[in-house]
């Protein structure tokens, strides 16, 4: 990936402040297979971080174990971005 390409975006979605107009970007931006899928990674990552089994999450979210496991992969690294989330924002 090109990394100017991916700085740009980074600041663009930083400066984004209204949640309505944030998610009409993303919407135009993602297909709606795409939004879904991250909407979906980021309740698992929640659930993960709160120690609910990943069977359970797979029951209630409707996905599979692999993809539950690669975030689960993912929070092991708590110097990561998932962890730093998690910590510094008041997340449900």
């Amino acid at each position: 990936m090109n990394k100017k390409y991916r700085e740009e975006l980074m600041k663009l979605l930083v400066s984004i402040r209204n949640p309505k107009l944030m998610d009409e970007f993303l919407e135009d931006l993602l297909t709606p297979a795409e939004f879904e899928d991250i909407s979906v990674r980021w309740q698992i990552i929640k659930l993960l971080s709160k120690r609910v089994p990943q069977r359970e999450i797979a029951g209630n979210l409707g996905v599979s174990i692999a993809k539950i496991t690669r975030g689960s992969r993912e929070l092991l690294n708590e110097k990561g971005g998932f962890w730093k989330i998690l910590k510094n924002y008041k997340v449900k």
